[in-house]
């Protein structure tokens, strides 16, 4: 069915048009941004005085109070997650919540950008209640206005290195930020052995040029994560001009290749589009579980660092109540035996994960980011990248 325009007012437009051919994702979003009914609720002899009915509906919530009817949506036993985080720790987390607590989730995943980006740009009316994950200190200071003040009641049994941040920011598990994905049958084309790869100085070999598969740290919580990791270790010390030096013959060796987000990766190391993905730990480990024999995980030797992973409430959201307890239940002792049974590490460190393809600490360099002094850098050095990149 074509689209059919209907303009009542000068304030409201409806729209009569056939959806079916639309994902569930994309009708979740027609439904939170419009009055709409499927075809099965209305028929054309009725459409009229639906359409009357709903002009009077909204013209007179026009003349109500200034809070357009928030505390009426707060009722509702639904919550509005927008989350960067990959289909292993969604599917895992997001069910066991709504079973715990018989809340509703409605999900849209992005990118960490363009989800900060549309909470920033709704904050006058915000459809969000709860950004799972992207949510590093950096990200936290970069938008002081858009979050809840909320501490949760688990969050004191976290290590004291990984509780609240600030009042507002939550932390749920660890992410290893230096996860480089080898696809073997790319690798043997060019004529290279995996067994030579292990560092990030292998990333320079002349073979990759141009077959690397990066993000950009300007707009990737991962991307930003994984440059923060190489200038604290590919220096004579850390954050040092040394590791400077190194990023711009890593960037050269890019050849241009930067991609728009974290998903698109792995998926394309996965694919054969590229030699070595320069990714995180979680989704790479989440390729091999699932049974990917084309695919070989390194942590580099030079150190990898693993960062605590956050989320926070939006502010003035229509569904506190069921964003405190998202957060809590993240927390709480249940909430970090479900994450440990996927690719991401808990933050609570008492409690390990049951997969055997997360290699253990101890097998790993581990290093220890200075998490402050790079939210400190975080624009100056997001910069920096882009000039090199650009140059």
């Amino acid at each position: 069915m074509p689209p059919f325009f209907l303009k009542v007012s000068n304030k409201h437009i409806f729209v009569i048009c056939d959806v079916d051919f639309l994902k569930e994702s994309a009708k979740i979003e027609l439904r939170k941004r419009f009055h709409y009914y499927t075809k099965q609720e209305v028929d054309m002899k009725k459409i009229f005085t639906m359409m009357l009915a709903l002009s009077l509906a909204v013209g007179l919530s026009g003349c109500g109070g200034g809070d357009g009817g928030t505390a009426d949506s707060g009722s509702e036993n639904k919550l509005v997650v927008y989350s960067p985080n990959s289909d292993g720790l969604i599917n895992a987390v997001v069910p066991a919540f709504e079973e715990k607590t018989g809340i509703k989730v409605e999900l849209i995943t992005a990118g960490t950008g363009d989800c900060l980006t549309r909470i920033d740009s709704e904050k006058e009316n915000p459809q969000a209640d709860v950004m799972f994950g992207g949510m590093t200190v950096a990200n936290f200071e970069k938008y002081p206005d858009l979050w809840e003040q909320y501490v949760g009641q688990y969050d004191a049994t976290l290590p004291e290195e990984y509780q609240n941040y600030g009042g507002g920011l939550s932390r749920y598990c660890l992410d290893g930020s230096a996860a480089l994905l080898v696809n073997l049958d790319v690798f043997e084309e060019l004529g290279l052995n995996p067994a030579d790869f292990d560092s990030y100085d292998d990333l320079l070999m002349p073979e990759l040029k141009g077959r690397i598969a990066m993000g950009d740290p300007a707009n990737s919580s991962s991307a930003w994560a994984e440059l923060t990791n190489m200038l604290l270790v590919m220096g004579e010390e850390p954050y040092d001009e040394k590791a400077w030096d190194w990023v711009e013959k890593f960037i050269a060796n890019l050849d241009g290749v930067m991609l728009d987000s974290s998903s698109a990766i792995y998926k394309g190391v996965s694919a054969g589009e590229y030699a070595v993905g320069v990714s995180y730990e979680d989704p790479c480990v989440s390729l091999l579980i699932d049974g990917a024999t084309n695919l070989k995980l390194v942590y580099p030797s030079e150190g990898a660092v693993w960062l605590p992973a956050g989320m926070a409430i939006v502010k003035n959201c229509k569904h506190l109540d069921n964003a405190k307890a998202f957060i809590d239940f993240l927390q709480s002792e249940e909430g970090q035996k479900v994450i440990a049974t996927t690719t991401a590490r808990p933050v609570n460190t008492s409690i390990t994960n049951t997969s055997p393809e997360i290699i253990p600490f101890d097998q790993i360099n581990v290093a220890y980011e200075d998490i402050a002094y790079c939210s400190e850098h975080k624009a100056e050095w997001q910069q920096r990248w882009t000039d090199i990149f650009t140059k």
